[in-house]
């Protein structure tokens, strides 16, 4: 099998950034197969960055590569890293972007060998002068103490990432993302609903904003065009959407609103 790199960026797409990385890795590795597991990041939201990593990762076979660049303290003191995680690699920031991977953490290493950089290192670009061809040097088959040192994962910055909590009677959380449709991610999960409400999904009151929800769908289209409807999406994470329509928009709620469940 060719070794697998995947790129997660806030470059987006519409300056050269991605697609530098992509030659860099390219003229080191030539054999490398490289997959945007997405560009679109929100400018530098680490946060969502991790959440993104942790629920994609486990979809990708052993060995593979993930280069992380959201990295608001690019050209400062932050370190770079290599954590060994789940027979994978992830090289990133040291900021906390990986935070929701260290359970499964084996090894770490600080990335300070330079030889392996495009040199002359730019102080605003290190996704194309450390991360790529450092992801490059790893798809080779060379080890990750290569990189540099061996560090202790206990030192490692992390992000405080608020989970649901029970208050009274009702269990409470949070929007944590909204995707391109607009349906509104919060960080409820489905076994710790479950367990709330015992498995009586049809009793379940979720309420976001002005607006409270009776029951728990299947699919959006449970519901007619135009209506909002509450459901457990891909991630297993509790979503409100409107089926044909703009949640976020439509009931004017953002990034860390308030999402209660009640019965």
């Amino acid at each position: 099998m060719r070794p697998l790199i995947t790129l997660t960026t806030d470059f987006g797409l519409s300056d050269e950034y991605a697609g530098v990385m992509k030659g860099v890795i390219a003229s080191r590795c030539p054999a490398a197969t490289i997959i945007d597991l997405t560009h679109g990041i929100r400018p530098q939201d680490v946060r969502q960055a991790a959440r993104v990593l942790a629920a994609a990762c486990r979809y990708f076979p052993a060995n593979t590569i993930h280069a992380v660049v959201v990295d608001p303290g690019v050209g400062g003191k932050r370190r770079i890293i290599l954590l060994e995680a789940a027979g994978q690699l992830f090289l990133a920031p040291d900021n906390g972007v990986l935070t929701l991977l260290l359970p499964q953490a084996g090894r770490v290493y600080e990335v300070s060998n330079s030889e392996l950089f495009l040199q002359p290192v730019s102080h605003t670009f290190h996704g194309r002068d450390i991360f790529a061809p450092v992801a490059a040097h790893l798809a080779c088959g060379f080890a990750p103490h290569s990189t540099g040192p061996e560090i202790d994962r206990q030192a490692l910055i992390t992000l405080a990432l608020p989970a649901p909590a029970l208050t009274g009677n009702t269990l409470q959380g949070a929007v944590i993302d909204i995707d391109r449709f607009g349906n509104l991610i919060t960080n409820i999960d489905r076994e710790t609903a479950a367990r709330f409400c015992a498995g009586a999904w049809p009793h379940l009151q979720v309420k976001v904003g002005d607006l409270t929800i009776h029951g728990v769908a299947t699919a959006y289209s449970a519901v007619a065009p135009g209506s909002p409807v509450a459901l457990f999406g891909s991630r297993d994470l509790l979503e409100i959407g409107i089926y044909q329509g703009n949640a976020s928009e439509k009931l004017h709620v953002w990034l860390d609103s308030t999402v209660s469940l009640s019965i």
